[in-house]
């Protein structure tokens, strides 16, 4: 199969009817998958890791921090990918997975905050700290609530597309800001990346693998989330339309 070909039948799923078909068909998978993993990860980390020899048990808030801060960003390059679908080629089902994503993102915003407030007052003996990486997080959760306000408040839904997919290009700046704030600050509280590349850096394999199955299970969890709130946009669509053609009718 060409690249061509590869691209046509990747658009065919910008079919409302053939994603509703699809995504029908493999959600119970997702369902299955982000519970076993999410399961199997927090009981394992939490129950059977040991406490590290510096932050003591409180290190195994990484187990819920650190994949939640991991999907809040992703979670809004989805949304900048699917925005930009729909300002160059227009097609609605793009343009309501973004609207999908932002809750879910929103949620996950809100857990790496909390979660992060309660890493950070035993470690740095404060809830809050206008560190880079935390400003930067913030703010980008206000564009979430932002986002969202932005969809509801207009009700021509192409223009609410379009505008909305505006703030969500300006809202990734703080998106990554987010991820690599650490790099560009050095002032900063907030510790470096607890998975990288380089295995010094790292935290070390004891917390490390059950650390990936978290994030595996919050994967498919934020999959499944938006590919069920996609369908519930597209129902929606159809039904706001049926009802307007019905007015206009009568």
């Amino acid at each position: 199969m060409t690249m061509s070909q590869r691209m046509n039948a990747l658009w065919e799923y910008a079919n409302p009817k053939k994603f509703l078909a699809t995504t029908e068909r493999v959600l119970p998978f997702f369902w299955a998958s982000a519970a076993l993993c999410l399961v199997a990860g927090l009981v394992w980390g939490f129950f059977f890791t040991p406490d590290d020899y510096r932050q003591g048990s409180t290190v195994k808030i990484i187990y819920l921090h650190v994949p939640s801060a991991l999907m809040a960003i992703n979670a809004w390059m989805m949304m900048l990918a699917t925005s930009l679908v729909w300002l160059v080629r227009r097609h609605h089902v793009s343009a309501l997975a973004a609207r999908a994503a932002a809750p879910v993102g929103a949620t996950m915003t809100v857990i790496a905050l909390i979660t992060g407030a309660i890493w950070g007052q035993p470690m740095w003996g404060t809830w809050w700290e206008w560190d880079p990486r935390l400003t930067s997080f913030l703010i980008l959760f206000l564009f979430y609530l932002g986002y969202m306000a932005l969809w509801e408040a207009i009700d021509n839904p192409d223009t609410a597309a379009d505008l909305t997919s505006v703030l969500c290009m300006v809202g990734s700046v703080f998106a990554l800001l987010s991820r690599y704030a650490v790099n560009f600050w050095n002032q900063g509280l907030h510790q470096g990346a607890s998975l990288s590349l380089d295995k010094e850096e790292h935290v070390a394999d004891v917390f490390y693998f059950p650390l990936l199955v978290c994030i595996a299970g919050f994967v498919l969890l934020f999959i499944a989330l938006v590919f069920y709130r996609t369908g519930t946009e597209i129902r929606a669509r159809r039904i706001r339309a049926l009802m307007a053609r019905e007015r206009v009718q009568a």
